[in-house]
């Protein structure tokens, strides 16, 4: 190449036919030129100086091009970084994947002929949460003493079976609701864990105390169902919590007084929550977005609320561009906000589903005083 370049002339010093090898290619320049022409070197493809020097500008220029791009994509700094952190130990120190509290709760009664089990003296927890007034549990200066949170469960862990879905559609004459004094346990263990979340989340606590309660109570149930989706195995669409005594289906949920109008969104939702595949960063976010909702009844200081919520939105949404790959990051954040406005659905049905368990005195007292402070006590 660069024998051609400068237009030199070489003789073979031999009869001009040397074979070529890599091992004595510098014996002979002309032959080894010669071989070069006959396998396919041309001379007009050979670049000038001039042209070596653009290639060489050309190459620098894209290089410099790229670390641009690289340069304004978005990247999450450190006080987002701090945030998310913050929210993952909340969740963790809240959330106990070995469901080893649930043998606290008084125990499940699936069989309606066992109704004497469902009557049973409460667990620890039950008693304990008896022992105080509720307001003390939930009143103005709930955040202050409330205790930090040990680890926890879930509760939605409500389970759809498609073997007993008879079953599934009775009994909301509440004849005789076996299950409900375990899950109500079970719902008032798990409002403990969200508001331990919600007092970590940055900024909850400059919130008014009648603020916090007030986004606590609305919410409550909503964030139960997106923690519960970690449970949730879509195999057998249970809620699995350990052993086969934890393991909830939507016929549970039946002889606890729900019926299919709840529970048929409540899984349609868990599967399409679960096939997004979401990071536990992701997760986190979008429980925290989901308590400060400036929109909640009885919220005073929206602006505050607002101002907070929008935040962490920014956070997820620059996490999820920067951190989660395509294609799984295709409208994921507008699909995690349809989640948001499904959960406004299914809390108001819960409510209303709610509100004629607990319009019966004979049910309304397996329910902890916890659960009648935040979901409303209508019989009082």
């Amino acid at each position: 190449r660069r024998s051609m370049k400068r237009k030199a002339m070489f003789t073979c010093p031999f009869n001009g036919d040397c074979k070529i090898t890599k091992d004595n290619r510098r014996h002979c320049q002309a032959c080894r030129l010669k071989r070069c022409v006959d396998i396919g070197m041309m001379k007009e493809f050979i670049l000038t100086d001039e042209e070596v020097q653009r290639k060489r500008e050309m190459i620098l220029k894209r290089k410099e091009e790229e670390a641009l791009k690289e340069s304004l994509k978005p990247k999450l700094s450190e006080e987002q970084q701090k945030v998310i952190e913050i929210l993952l130990e909340a969740h963790r120190k809240t959330f106990d994947p070995t469901y080893s509290d649930f043998t606290k709760f008084r125990p499940p009664v699936r069989s309606s002929s066992s109704s004497r089990g469902a009557t049973r003296s409460s667990s620890i927890l039950t008693q304990d949460l008896s022992s105080e007034d509720s307001t003390n549990l939930f009143g103005s200066d709930a955040f202050s003493t409330f205790p930090e949170p040990v680890e926890p469960p879930m509760f939605s862990n409500l389970v759809l079976s498609e073997e007993n879905d008879e079953s599934s559609s009775m009994n909301i004459k509440f004849s005789h609701l076996s299950m409900l004094p375990h899950l109500a346990d079970l719902v008032s263990y798990s409002i403990q864990k969200v508001i331990g979340f919600a007092k970590m989340i940055p900024g909850f606590r400059d919130l008014t105390a009648e603020d916090q309660i007030a986004l606590l109570k609305s919410s409550a149930i909503e964030v139960i169902m997106l923690r519960s989706n970690q449970s949730f195995t879509l195999d057998d669409m249970t809620w699995t919590c350990g052993s086969n005594d934890f393991k909830y289906r939507v016929s549970d949920v039946t002889q606890a007084g729900h019926s299919m109008d709840l529970l048929e969104p409540l899984v349609k939702f868990q599967v399409g929550l679960k096939k997004l595949n979401l990071h536990d960063e992701e997760h986190v976010l979008l429980m925290a977005i989901c308590i400060l909702s400036p929109d909640r009844p009885g919220v005073q200081d929206t602006f505050l609320v607002e101002s907070l919520q929008d935040h962490l939105s920014e956070i997820l949404q620059t996490y999820i561009r920067c951190r989660h790959p395509p294609p799984g990051s295709r409208l994921l954040y507008a699909k995690m906000i349809q989640k948001l406005a499904d959960l406004r659905s299914l809390n108001e049905e819960h409510s209303k589903q709610y509100r004629c368990i607990s319009l019966q005195p004979e049910h309304s007292m397996q329910l902890t005083p916890l659960v009648l402070e935040v979901f409303g006590n209508e019989i009082s």
